[in-house]
C-alpha cells in the first residue's frame, strides 16, 4: 500500500505487515477448503456479441454441457460445469468443447474456469485463460487482474487508481470498513462474491419453449392429399420436440403459404394437451378437406400455441368392452376436437353452472370441460336441488288458470309444498315466485311456479325426465 494509500486508511504498524505479507492475504481470505460436489463455473466472454439474441442462441446450444447456464449480457455467459467434467475429459477437453462450439456459430471466446461465478467471468473478460479448481487457489490467481476486468463505474476507478490500487489485489488488501465507507457497500459485496466469501446466486436461463418450422415445397401443390403427405413430416418433428421434452399442445396453426396473397390458415384447438403426429394429422385433414384454396401452395408453416406438461395416463386392466372394462373420459376430448374440426370451433359448447337463484340464470355456455375434470363438481357452486328438473323452458310458458288452480290439458295436481325464489335486485331482474312440483292428466311430472306479485299469473318453467 503507498503512502496515498495509507493517509486514507491508516492502521497499526502490526496490521500494515500483515496487509503487505501475500501469503498472509492469501490465508485470510481464503473460504475454507472445497468440500466434495463445490461448484466450478466456467465463464465465457464474447467480445463479437452485439445484441442479446444471440447470446441467447449461444446458451441454448450450451445447455448440452450444462443445465445450469446463466446469462451476464451484453456479452457473458456462465455455465456450472463441476458436474459435467468427467462427462467431456475434464477441463481440457469441456475447453475444447466450448471453444468448438462458440466458433460453429462464429463467435470469438475467452474462457476462464474458477469455483465462483464472478471470478470466471473477470477471468475471461481480462483475458487470462484460468483453470482453478480450488476455493483455496483463488484469491492468488485473481490478484494481479486489473479492477476494470469488474466494470466498476470510470469515476471510481479513477478514485482507485490515484491511490495506487489498481489490481483486484490490491483492492482486497485495503481495510473492509474504510472501503465501504469511501467508496460503497455494494463494491465490497461485489468483491466477496468474487472470492468466495459470500456464494452468488445465480438465475437460471430457461429458453422459451416454443415450436415453429417452414417447410419449402419442391414445386407448388394444389392436392389436399399431397399437402397432408409433407404437412405428416413437419408433425412428426413436432411429435419428436415434445416428446423429449413431455410436453403438449392446446393450439396449433397450420399456414399455408402462397406465391401472391395472404397466408391460408388452418386452426387446430385441442380438448387436452396431444403430442401425437397421426391425431393432428388426421384433424388437419378434417379441415383441409374443407379448404377452397385461392392459390396453389409454394410453402408450409407450423406453428404452436401455448405448450403444457403432458402426463402420460395409464391403462386400465381391462380393456374397454370387456368385463370392468371403461373408456372413461379418454375418448371424450378425442370426440370433440374430431368434432371441433369438422364442425367448427363454435359448434361445440360445454355447460357451466353459476352462483344464482334463478333458475334460467344457473347456467351458461361454455368450451367443452377437459376430460379429467368431467365429473369434478365445481368450487364454490352449491349442489342442485333434487327437485330440480334436467329439461328448463327457454322462457317460462304462461298456464290457463281455473278455480285459482293451474291448466294443462286439463287441471294439474300440485304434489309439493311451495318454494319461494326472490332474487336479482341487483341487476334488474328481479322475481318473486313460489314453485310447486305438478302432475298433468297423463302422469308427466312438471315443475310451475305462480308469481307473488299481481296479476300471480301460473307459470311452466320445466319438465322432470
Amino acid at each position: 500500500m503507498d503512502e496515498a494509500a495509507e493517509s486514507l486508511f491508516p492502521v497499526e504498524p502490526a496490521a500494515r505487515a500483515r496487509l503487505r505479507a501475500p501469503a498472509a492475504l492469501a490465508r485470510a481470505q481464503q473460504p475454507a477448503p472445497a468440500a466434495p460436489g463445490a461448484e466450478l463455473w466456467a465463464g465465457l466472454h464474447l467480445p463479437g456479441i452485439t445484441h442479446e439474441r444471440q447470446l441467447t442462441q449461444l446458451a441454448q446450444q450450451a445447455q448440452r454441457f450444462t443445465p445450469r447456464v446463466s446469462l451476464e449480457p451484453p456479452d457473458g455467459l456462465l455455465l456450472e460445469v463441476r458436474g459435467s467434467l468427467h462427462l467431456f475429459a475434464g477441463v481440457a477437453g469441456l475447453t475444447t468443447a466450448l471453444t468448438q462450439l462458440c466458433g460453429q456459430l462464429q463467435r470469438p471466446v475467452r474462457l476462464a474456469f474458477a469455483p465462483t461465478p464472478l471470478a470466471a467471468l473477470v477471468a475471461a473478460r481480462a483475458g487470462r485463460a484460468l483453470q482453478v479448481l480450488e476455493p483455496a487457489q483463488l484469491v492468488g490467481q485473481l490478484a494481479p487482474i486489473p479492477l476494470t476486468a469488474l466494470r466498476w463505474p470510470p469515476q471510481l476507478l479513477q478514485r482507485l487508481k490515484r491511490i495506487g490500487v489498481r489490481s483486484i489485489g490490491a483492492a482486497l488488501r485495503l481495510p473492509r470498513a474504510g472501503f465501504a465507507r469511501r467508496f460503497g457497500a455494494t463494491e465490497l459485496a461485489q468483491l466477496d462474491r468474487l472470492t468466495g466469501r459470500t456464494r452468488e446466486l445465480r438465475t437460471l436461463f430457461r429458453p422459451r419453449e416454443r415450436f415453429r418450422r417452414r417447410r419449402e415445397l419442391a414445386c407448388e401443390l394444389e392436392s389436399h392429399p399431397r399437402l397432408l403427405g409433407e404437412l405428416t413430416r413437419l408433425l412428426e418433428e413436432f411429435e419428436d420436440f415434445l416428446r423429449v421434452r413431455e410436453l403438449g399442445v392446446m393450439a396449433l396453426e397450420c399456414r399455408l403459404l402462397h406465391r401472391h396473397g395472404e397466408a391460408t390458415a388452418c386452426r387446430l384447438s385441442l380438448a387436452a394437451p396431444g403430442a401425437d403426429a397421426r391425431h393432428l394429422g388426421a384433424l388437419l385433414a378434417e379441415q383441409l378437406g374443407r379448404l377452397r384454396l385461392p392459390q396453389p401452395v409454394r410453402a408450409l408453416e407450423l406453428r404452436a400455441g401455448t405448450l403444457l406438461p403432458l402426463t402420460p395416463k395409464a391403462h386400465a386392466l381391462w380393456q374397454p368392452g370387456e368385463q370392468g372394462g371403461d373408456a372413461g373420459g379418454s375418448e371424450a376430448h378425442l370426440l370433440i376436437e374430431r368434432l371441433r374440426a369438422r364442425l367448427g370451433h363454435g359448434a361445440i359448447h360445454g355447460l357451466s353452472l353459476l352462483d344464482d337463484h334463478r333458475p334460467e340464470s344457473t347456467w351458461t355456455v361454455s368450451p367443452p370441460p377437459a376430460p379429467a375434470g368431467r365429473a369434478a363438481a365445481q368450487p364454490g357452486i352449491p349442489a342442485v336441488s333434487a327437485r330440480r328438473p334436467l329439461w328448463l323452458l327457454a322462457v317460462p310458458q304462461p298456464l290457463a288458470v281455473r278455480a285459482g288452480l293451474p291448466q294443462r290439458r286439463g287441471a294439474l295436481q300440485l304434489v309439493s309444498e311451495p318454494e319461494r325464489i326472490e332474487t336479482g335486485w341487483w341487476d334488474g331482474r328481479d322475481i318473486a315466485r313460489d314453485y310447486y312440483t305438478a302432475l298433468d292428466t297423463h302422469g308427466v311430472r312438471l315443475w310451475v311456479f305462480r308469481e307473488r306479485a299481481a296479476p300471480h299469473g301460473w307459470f311452466l318453467h320445466g319438465i322432470f325426465g
